[in-house]
């Protein structure tokens, strides 16, 4: 259901870092996003979470403008989000992405994925690049790992060296999109453990995960989404304990028997 002004205003504070408006998406002539409107806050965690084909990854691209929306309109720290060439540079850097797949590249080393993105797009020095990273390697629990290849490491490893490329941005904000749908059972815990003390260190962070064990300890606010619309949005005590709808309690119920 489209907003009023006077509900947009009441939702939108000075601490708003992300806001979609009545978002509408289409591949084709499938209607991926439906009239989204969601709004997070400075330093909030909301966990987005919904069934295959929901629209929930599809939310986190358009912020990240991987895809572009075909009507609302999404606001970064007060930018609204185009087409125009300035809209995307205002956002790279201040926006980071952790994948389903670890997305390095394969010839660097861990080492120079990492400082690659300070120097390209933040001109840093190689010298503090390099100390940054190897902050953000210890940050994530693998300091010894720098000199490696990605093929070197196991899954989790190679996530855990995505999380810390995106920090070595210091964006504003962190985007993933299901980090541990592509890990083996035994590598999920040791990357949900480093994004809880990401999420820790107060960083705005928007997630989509089925782990809800990690969203009752993390979010600030769940959104379940169906069918490319937000059926539900509240916070974890009320969205674990009381759903509103019979779509989300069926979800729940099959999602926590696993």
């Amino acid at each position: 259901m489209p907003q009023t002004e006077p509900e947009i205003a009441a939702r939108t504070t000075a601490a708003t870092v992300i806001e979609l408006i009545d978002v509408n998406k289409w591949f084709d002539k499938f209607h991926v996003l439906k009239d989204i409107n969601l709004t997070v806050g400075a330093g909030e965690k909301v966990v987005i979470c919904g069934p295959s084909g929901s629209g929930k990854s599809t939310v986190v691209r358009c912020i990240n403008r991987l895809e572009e929306h075909q009507s609302g309109t999404i606001h970064l720290d007060g930018v609204e989000l185009t087409n125009d060439a300035k809209s995307i540079a205002s956002i790279q850097g201040e926006v980071g992405m952790v994948f389903q797949q670890f997305n390095l590249f394969p010839h660097l080393s861990v080492l120079e994925n990492l400082i690659l993105g300070p120097m390209k797009a933040r001109g840093m020095s190689r010298k503090d690049a390099v100390e940054r990273a190897r902050h953000y390697l210890d940050r994530v629990r693998i300091p010894e790992q720098g000199d490696k290849m990605p093929a070197q490491l196991s899954g989790g490893q190679q996530q855990r060296v995505a999380i810390a490329r995106s920090l070595c941005m210091e964006p504003k904000v962190l985007l993933f999109d299901e980090p541990t749908s592509a890990l083996d059972p035994e590598m999920i815990s040791e990357v949900l453990d480093v994004m809880v003390e990401v999420a820790n260190d107060g960083i705005t962070m928007v997630v989509v995960t089925h782990e809800m064990g990690f969203a009752r300890k993390v979010a600030d606010k769940m959104v379940f989404m169906d069918h490319g619309e937000i059926v539900e949005q509240a916070a974890p005590e009320d969205f674990f304990a009381n759903p509103k709808t019979e779509r989300c309690r069926t979800f729940l119920s099959q999602i926590l028997q696993h």
